[in-house]
């Protein structure tokens, strides 16, 4: 049986170190070797990561799995592999469920969850600069010993090719922090103790963004969303502005702040029923600093016919709009919305994200999403993940669908 194994072994390193060695083009032996080890181990998905020391994300320089996910980063620091990338050690896992080290991959979703997993560190001469990831045995058992030496094989192979033939990721051009959170934490009397929501939230938002905000109920996204607002204090921490403190504003610091820099949308529409769809644009246009004309508003959101309804006379899909254009109309830095899509159907929740994204390729305006609906985040410049008032992970879509490819 020993001799078997070490058959496996043998001829699994070999066929990997003829798709590294043997073919000129790095992507197509590194997307070669990782098959290989897919096929080896009978696995259903996997992914070679690359690190971006300058940006701290991985980048996956080839995948195999249910999904594309070429367009995905994530953060070096976050989940299963900032562990591995910080520690250089190679983790198994058996039962991802119950393990507290896993945030979930990629590729999970409705239709795939990660069980097993093997993770293994790509060293180079100046440190870390990867990893690989195998996932789930397609007969449902546990990655062995045997597996770990097949995949740290791989790993060692490729670090050496990636060394000799160099690997560049373009990661795009970085952008203005406008808002910064840091060490930021929320606690709420609750009964005789104390609720802790946000247990230090450190997080960017940058200018000329799409970041949308998942979670489960309770995990503390729409209290991140309110101290972003200025409508909740936080309890310690630091939340900056362009530079500004605002972790202990004033009341006149908050009304000026919110009047002139954010713009919102609330799941509830909240507008006048007294007064047209033009007249609920003006009303806030008349408060702002510096606002665009609400005519022009309106005609943005695609309701320039419908300046004279009333919201009765609205569909949902129209109403939420007309909000929309009520928070454009104040020309904001950033536009916070807080499940703008949840009570509509899907045409008129598809309406509400083309204009959103228009707000954000053609104004340049920040848009910072909280929602329910995952496939909204495959829309998203970045998706953050919050778990049990902590940041489970940031995923960075290098090519974000449009409103017209999502489906729900």
């Amino acid at each position: 049986m020993a001799s078997e194994n070490k058959d496996r072994i043998s001829q699994a390193t070999y066929k990997i170190m003829e798709k590294l060695l043997l073919i000129d083009t790095l992507d197509e032996a590194l997307s070669g070797s990782l098959q290989t080890i897919i096929d080896v181990l009978d696995s259903e998905a996997g992914i070679l990561w690359f690190l971006d020391k300058k940006t701290g994300r991985l980048f996956p320089v080839c995948h195999s799995g249910p999904e594309d996910v070429s367009g995905v980063s994530i953060q070096a620091d976050s989940g299963i592999e900032g562990v591995v990338i910080s520690t250089g050690e190679t983790v198994r896992i058996e039962n991802a469920a119950e393990d507290p080290r896993f945030e979930g991959t990629v590729f999970d979703s409705q239709t795939f969850k990660t069980k097993t997993m093997i993770c293994v560190p790509l060293s180079g001469a100046e440190g870390p600069i990867g990893l690989i990831q195998i996932i789930n045995k397609k007969d449902g058992s546990l990655y062995t010993e045997e597996d770990v030496t097949i995949s740290s094989r791989m790993a060692a192979v490729a670090a050496m090719t990636i060394d000799e033939k160099g690997l560049i990721v373009d990661t795009g051009e970085e952008k203005k922090v406008l808002i910064s959170l840091r060490d930021v934490r929320k606690d709420y009397p609750s009964g005789e103790g104390i609720s802790h929501v946000l247990q230090g939230i450190n997080l960017d938002i940058y200018e000329n963004e799409f970041v949308v905000v998942l979670g489960e109920s309770g995990c503390g996204k729409s209290t991140m969303m309110n101290i972003i607002g200025g409508m909740d204090n936080l309890t310690s921490g630091t939340l900056t502005i362009e530079g500004k403190d605002y972790s202990d504003p004033t009341d006149q610091e908050l009304t000026v702040f919110r009047r002139e820099y954010l713009g919102f949308i609330f799941q509830a529409y909240n507008l006048m029923p007294n007064l047209t769809a033009l007249e609920n644009v003006q009303f806030i246009a008349e408060i702002a600093k510096d606002p665009i004309k609400a005519e022009d508003a309106l005609a943005k959101v695609g309701l320039a016919d419908k300046a004279g309804n009333y919201p009765s006379q609205l569909s949902g899909g129209q109403q939420q709009r007309v909000s929309i254009a009520r928070a454009l109309v104040k020309n904001p830095r950033v536009i916070l919305a807080d499940e703008p899509t949840a009570a509509l159907d899907f045409v008129s929740g598809q309406e509400v994200l083309k204009v959103i994204e228009d707000i954000v390729r053609n104004q340049g305006t920040t848009v910072v999403m909280v929602t329910h609906n995952a496939e909204i985040a495959k829309m998203a410049n970045r998706v953050i993940k919050l778990r049990s008032g902590k940041i489970a992970s940031i995923k960075w879509n290098l090519n974000p669908l449009t409103a017209d490819e999502i489906v729900w």
